[in-house]
């Protein structure tokens, strides 16, 4: 244990350049990413807080004057990556992405002050971050729920996190792809095809960025015109959790949080409304094509991370969940391996994802503890036999991606103190 948990510490060492960290040490993901960079500050909290914070000073370094955060920060202007700052072409302070992904951000300052005396000046810092988190929920408020309906839309699958799933493939379906699209993956370069995102998907990607950046990235315009526009279950669930946990830490600090308290009550009524009673699952819908997405997703489950006030309900997620991979030795995979969409190793569309089952484990831990600790205890089962990767197989347990990645570094010393 004490051996893998240097290993860890010296995975997020190495891959720290100038106050921000990569999530892995090759060509792969040469930038910084958003809720990547926050696992991250989670991990740093453990032996090295001045570089916890400043991992999360840096990601909000990048944030919009509109309060967004976007997904990809490019520090380093660096070609090796497909799309790079060049092709994204917007960033106030510096070059970025012109999209957000999930502000996982809000629920890791809470686990760091929970368990972590800070001194006053820190405090001064994190209180800092805690008003632009804020801004950046408020954002989301505004410009991803115009209409106040609770819940918030992605507008590409990449603000997902979970990139090429197959809950995108009807709304992608509907996409008109631009005509003669010219560009170079390089994730192909360091990374074999069988595990990536197929060539379509990326066409899909690449003609959104291409709208989204014809208009400017204005906020105000993108949620109206955007071909792809979604209400993901765990995005939701993700946001719901942020609003919780910024009022909580907000509050205690005496900073008002009015605006994100009337939120919650509407999102989570919402949320429970997507609940489908005849299989105990949660989906996610298309607001544009006005589809429910009937994909059995491990995100559908992050609904537990979000504490809804609904027992009844948490209780029969609970049950499902306990059904998803119960045939296979790891878990959990990220599409339900018995379903006609699994794909074993091909990124968001089956392999295990570490980040998913620490999702998992702190969304059990007061519902269900001996549930929460057995995922837990496989979760470090499957890290001490493949050691620290992106992804890896729910049959065979053989890790893919990157390696030295990360995310799994970080959540790692979060499991094993905890």
């Amino acid at each position: 244990m004490s051996l893998l948990k240097r290993e860890a510490e010296n995975i997020l060492l190495n891959n720290r350049r100038e106050g921000y960290t990569l999530p892995t040490n090759n060509k792969l993901y040469p930038a910084q990413w958003n809720w990547d960079s926050a696992y991250i500050a989670l991990g740093y909290s453990y032996f090295n807080k001045e570089f916890a914070i400043v991992e999360l000073e840096k990601l909000f370094e990048g944030q919009w004057s509109d309060g967004m955060v976007p997904h990809i920060l490019f520090h380093q202007k660096d070609e090796n990556y497909f799309p790079n700052h060049n092709t994204w072409q917007c960033g106030d302070k510096i070059p970025s992405s012109g999209i957000t992904q999930p502000p996982i951000a809000a629920s890791i300052l809470k686990l760091m002050l929970d368990k972590t005396e800070f001194s006053s000046s820190e405090m001064e810092r994190i209180l800092n971050l805690i008003k632009k988190t804020k801004k950046y929920l408020e954002w989301f408020c505004k410009y991803r729920d115009p209409n106040d309906t609770g819940l918030v839309s992605i507008l590409h699958p990449w603000e997902s996190g979970t990139d090429n799933s197959p809950l995108w493939d009807f709304p992608l379906s509907k996409i008109l792809i631009e005509e003669n699209l010219a560009y170079k993956r390089r994730d192909l370069d360091v990374s074999s095809s069988d595990v990536r995102p197929l060539k379509r998907d990326y066409d899909c990607y690449i003609t959104l960025l291409n709208q989204f950046r014809n208009q400017k990235y204005n906020p105000e315009q993108l949620y109206d015109i955007s071909m792809f526009n979604v209400v993901d279950i765990g995005f939701n669930s993700l946001f719901l959790k942020a609003c919780k946990d910024l009022v909580y830490i907000a509050t205690k600090n005496n900073i008002d949080c009015t605006s994100i308290q009337k939120k919650i009550t509407r999102t989570e009524n919402k949320l429970i409304s997507l609940y489908n009673q005849n299989d105990n699952s949660f989906y996610s819908y298309d607001v544009l094509n006005k589809q429910t997405l009937e994909i059995p997703s491990i995100t559908n489950y992050f609904i537990l991370f979000a504490d809804i006030q609904n027992k009844e309900i948490n209780n029969s997620i609970i049950q499902s969940l306990k059904k998803y991979n119960s045939n296979e030795k790891y878990f959990f995979s990220s599409i339900k391996p018995d379903s006609k969409y699994f794909e074993e190793i091909r990124y968001w569309r089956g392999p295990v994802w570490i980040n998913c089952n620490w999702i998992l484990y702190k969304g059990l831990l007061e519902k269900d503890p001996d549930f929460a600790n057995k995922i837990k205890s496989h979760t470090l089962d499957l890290i001490h036999e493949k050691d620290f990767h992106e992804y890896y197989s729910c049959k065979s347990g053989t890790p893919y991606g990157a390696n030295n990645f990360s995310w799994s570094a970080a959540l790692y010393l979060d499991l094993i103190n905890n």
